[in-house]
């Protein structure tokens, strides 16, 4: 089976032999964390969260409060 590589579009074939799948290439496969480290992907929500929410789940996760 061959997919479309997120980032440029060059047919993949997924498999286990590649390692990068669904990426054609280990370049590819960081351009889209990159993307997503820099905000340029978002999942959009319907409402903002509050800080007072946001540190209320951070607190029943048992995460500490964000720095």
């Amino acid at each position: 089976m061959y997919v479309d590589c997120p980032t440029c579009k060059t047919p993949v074939e997924w498999n286990d032999s590649n390692p990068h799948r669904p990426f054609c290439s280990d370049r590819c496969r960081l351009i889209d964390l990159g993307a997503w480290a820099s905000e340029d992907y978002r999942i959009p929500s319907r409402e903002p969260v509050s800080e007072d929410d946001l540190l209320e789940s951070l607190q029943q996760q048992g995460t500490d409060k964000p720095h």
